[in-house]
């Protein structure tokens, strides 16, 4: 099973990601009213980060699913 380090501080850099970056973006506003001071959500979500990586030949390959 894999499991994400937990978050121990309000410093401590925190990157949120959905689908499609609605909901992250959602959950990092959450996150910062709470208190986080380090927290962004990726813009366009996996599914823009995908779009990203397959359209690029500078992206690094090696990270795009089979």
């Amino acid at each position: 099973s894999h499991r994400l380090p937990d978050v121990t501080g309000f410093d401590q850099q925190v990157v949120v990601v959905c689908s499609q970056g609605y909901a992250s973006s959602l959950a990092a506003d959450s996150l910062h009213d709470l208190g986080f001071r380090q927290v962004s959500d990726l813009a366009g979500g996996y599914q823009g980060w995908l779009a990203w990586v397959q359209s690029d030949p500078a992206a690094p390959q090696e990270t795009i699913p089979a």
